[in-house]
């Protein structure tokens, strides 16, 4: 047996014409964490429900990889999160998360993401969520995907306009100590996908699904 027998979901590989989308790999730490130092956001708005590009490295470094872990660890069938490692030419860049709830009987997902900041501007943020949703309506049967952004954060809701989502309501929250922010719910269905003018590769669809869904 490899490590492929033991844990198939990392079989699963989403290729699009730039990147490559796999779950976390211990392999894919390093560059994963070099990437979220380099740099995610500007310093002056926390784009993120909790504060965690704030920490010192020798703090974010080793809380990133217990938050990888603790998500494998925490995976079962129906309920779940998947964090992808986005690389482009090899080479960690980011990460594309996949969630669910009771998914048999919801078939509802929800998505957040983060893209070292080197390469924002380039189109890779929507290519990511792209593939992420082409994937969980085409190979896993999902009915809605969610998602949530800041009401500043243009960036971010350009990308999901561009791909079809729409508004589903909005709350306050606190993203960190003294700080409220309203944040914009948003919602797709695969009739309102636009999709883009390449088709996903999948490789480990069918270890996915065993994997993911009752």
């Amino acid at each position: 047996m490899d490590l492929l027998d033991v844990w198939p979901l990392f079989r699963l590989r989403l290729l699009t014409p730039r990147l490559e989308l796999r779950p976390i790999r211990d392999e894919d730490l390093p560059g994963l964490a070099e990437a979220a130092l380099a740099g995610v956001h500007d310093s002056d708005r926390m784009p993120f429900a909790g504060p965690w590009t704030e920490a010192p490295a020798e703090q974010l470094v080793p809380d990133m990889a217990r938050y990888f872990w603790s998500q494998r660890a925490a995976l079962r069938p129906d309920d779940w999160t998947v964090l992808f490692a986005v690389l482009e030419d090899g080479v960690p860049i980011g990460v594309q998360d996949l969630r669910a709830t009771d998914f048999g009987a919801l078939r509802t997902v929800s998505s957040g993401s983060w893209l070292t900041r080197s390469r924002q501007g380039f189109g890779l943020g929507t290519e990511m969520r792209a593939a992420l949703l082409a994937f969980a309506f085409d190979h896993l049967g999902a009915e809605v995907a969610e998602s949530g952004v800041f009401d500043w954060n243009v960036r971010s809701l350009g990308v999901s306009a561009k791909l079809g989502y729409r508004e589903n309501g909005r709350r306050r929250v606190t993203p960190k100590p003294g700080v409220v922010e309203t944040e914009m719910m948003l919602r797709i269905e695969p009739a309102w996908f636009v999709r883009p003018d390449w088709t996903l590769g999948v490789e480990g669809a069918a270890e996915a699904r065993a994997a993911l869904i009752a």
